[in-house]
């Protein structure tokens, strides 16, 4: 009997937020890591595929970089990366676009549409969706050419908005178009920041491998529940954010900044992560708010 209780509690508690949410845009980033566990991605399709049947828009943006490295060091090419950015020259963006576009994303939507949340795959080149700019990294070492290595200059928001208009789930890789018309590859987590602007969304949620942002990244107990952007900022000035990190933050900052309401960066390891961080009180991870925004 407890138990029933317990679930009936879990329901009401959970009943203002899909009030709340119903017809609203979620841009959700799922990491390529994900993506190498079936259970975590499991649940995360199931997650994702029930926040559409309560009346949610999700927009699943997602990476590969483990697979794209995987594919390489197949191939007999070494991947190599600048300041955590991979170097892409020709044969590296055609592994790339293969394993993102060809595989990981079929397999999203192969697994979003078996749990009930019917999907559309896209590549960025797809009615130019993500149309790029190439981005050199200018460092320590002076300015390092990336290759094919493309940031978001515009985003097609007409093309997910007839797929969520017909009822789908779109499903983006990020390979975007140069202004040379080839394919570049751009950083999912920046882009995940720049759609959710573009989309006019409420939420940008970032499935990462660790619990959220933290004070002490040996310390899951020094997790920082909320963020202002300015604090945000802070942590990555002084060195506290660093690494793989850092491009979630930013991305969260941008779509702050943006208008989104609300950015979060959660623990994806975590099965149902999303669901508990949407649908209850506490939530998990890290949010980082708009200031402007309403609560």
């Amino acid at each position: 009997m407890e138990q029933h209780r317990l679930r009936a509690k879990t329901l009401i508690e959970a009943l203002p937020y899909i009030r709340r949410y119903t017809g609203k845009t979620f841009v959700i980033k799922c990491g390529g890591e994900m993506m190498l566990h079936e259970e975590l991605k499991r649940a995360t399709m199931q997650d994702i595929a029930l926040l559409r049947l309560v009346g949610v828009n999700p927009i699943v943006v997602h990476g590969g970089g483990p697979q794209v490295s995987q594919w390489m060091e197949r191939l007999g090419k070494k991947p190599n990366f600048v300041a955590g950015l991979r170097v892409t020259d020709d044969e590296t963006m055609e592994i790339a676009e293969m394993v993102l576009a060809g595989k990981i994303n079929k397999e999203i939507v192969a697994a979003l549409t078996r749990h009930g949340g019917p999907a559309v795959g896209l590549s960025g080149r797809d009615a130019d969706l993500l149309r790029v700019r190439k981005l050199t990294h200018n460092g320590p070492e002076g300015e390092v050419d990336l290759g094919r290595v493309g940031e978001v200059e515009r985003v097609n928001v007409g093309i997910l908005n007839a797929v969520v208009a017909d009822g789908f789930i779109p499903v983006v890789c990020t390979v975007g178009t140069g202004p040379d018309g080839l394919s570049y590859n751009v950083n999912a987590d920046h882009a995940a920041g720049e759609i959710a602007v573009a989309v006019g969304a409420i939420k940008l949620i970032v499935l990462t491998d660790v619990p959220g942002v933290m004070r002490d990244p040996k310390n899951e107990d020094s997790l920082i529940s909320t963020l202002t952007p300015a604090q945000a900022e802070q942590l990555v000035a002084e060195g506290v954010v660093e690494s793989g990190m850092v491009p979630k933050i930013q991305a969260c900052l941008r779509a702050v900044r943006g208008g989104v309401e609300r950015a979060h960066i959660i623990d994806g390891r975590l099965p149902h992560a999303l669901l508990m961080e949407v649908f209850t009180d506490e939530g998990i991870g890290t949010m980082i708010l708009n200031e402007g925004a309403g609560s």
